[in-house]
């Protein structure tokens, strides 16, 4: 993004006691992915939600709620769909940054074919549809926005969540805590789901003995004693959960010195349900020890209770 402060203006500074105080979430990302749904959970949670602000005014909104202590979470949904969106958001993202709030840009992503269900659900046309087809517009909005969620703090994908399992994990990715210096989603899968959206890091699985075809054990999931002894077990496991331990180990190393502040490592299998999440609840085990220099691990279990 390329900064444009004179769009901006002169603003006044920020008192000193605002300073790292307030936590400032910018909501973007596809049309139709669940921006405005996102920014309901986070009211719940008791945020302060502005929608539809243009990203020029996200510097006066906070001048606005500085002495609030009631606004010290502020989130903002903004449509990126506007000329100078890039600039205008740049701009007031370094401005923040000089005053001493913490933004953080979450884009809001889901799958191609989610977009299209919703889109037809509600029989509405894509906003960059034009005379052409519903896909169509979501494919020139996500060239137009790829940018900008390649610079994102979070990509956030909404394709297989309701609601409340998109509640917990805006819980569990967004919670304010001061001392956590990054947070590690280790998330299991399906690849016959697709592959998260979100993932930083993908493990493939699939190259293990499936607990599908031992007919004792498909009813139950990696979670149960019986089945994570079968896939824990096997030599090639233990030996690949080794080497990812230690490729996280060094990976987070360099988030870390890099000041990334969210990671999915998304581990998949055939179904979601037996050695992907036996293999990422171990990988969490193992990690656990990373909370002493500021990581916050949390473990997702996204197709599970699928079959």
């Amino acid at each position: 993004m390329t900064s444009r402060r004179s769009d901006l203006g002169e603003q006044p500074p920020v008192p000193p006691e605002v300073s790292g105080r307030t936590d400032v979430v910018i909501l973007t990302g596809m049309s139709g992915a669940g921006r405005t749904t996102a920014g309901d959970v986070l009211e719940d949670r008791g945020w302060y939600v502005v929608d539809n602000l243009p990203p020029a005014m996200i510097v006066q909104l906070m001048d606005l709620t500085a002495d609030d202590p009631q606004r010290q979470r502020v989130a903002v949904v903004v449509d990126v769909r506007s000329r100078d969106f890039t600039s205008e958001l740049a701009g007031s993202l370094e401005i923040l940054g000089e005053r001493g709030w913490r933004p953080r840009v979450v884009f809001v992503d889901s799958s191609d074919e989610s977009l299209v269900r919703r889109f037809e659900a509600v029989r509405r046309p894509h906003p960059l549809q034009g005379e052409g087809l519903l896909l169509d517009g979501i494919r020139r909005e996500r060239r137009m926005l790829g940018d900008l969620r390649s610079d994102a703090d979070l990509v956030l994908d909404t394709s297989n969540y309701n609601v409340h399992e998109l509640a917990a994990k805006i819980d569990a990715l967004l919670n304010v805590d001061a001392d956590v210096r990054l947070r590690l989603a280790v998330m299991a899968f399906g690849f016959k789901y697709g592959i998260p959206l979100d993932a930083d890091v993908v493990l493939d699985l699939r190259f293990l003995p499936n607990p599908y075809w031992i007919p004792e054990l498909r009813p139950y999931t990696g979670q149960d004693q019986a089945v994570r002894d079968f896939v824990l077990g096997h030599e090639l496991a233990r030996d690949y959960i080794e080497h990812a331990e230690q490729l996280l180990r060094t990976a987070v190393q360099g988030y870390l010195s890099e000041g990334r502040r969210y990671v999915t490592v998304a581990v998949g299998c055939t179904g979601g349900k037996h050695r992907s999440v036996a293999t990422a609840d171990e990988l969490t085990r193992r990690l656990a020890d990373l909370v002493e220099q500021g990581v916050q691990l949390s473990t997702f279990h996204r197709d599970l209770g699928r079959e």
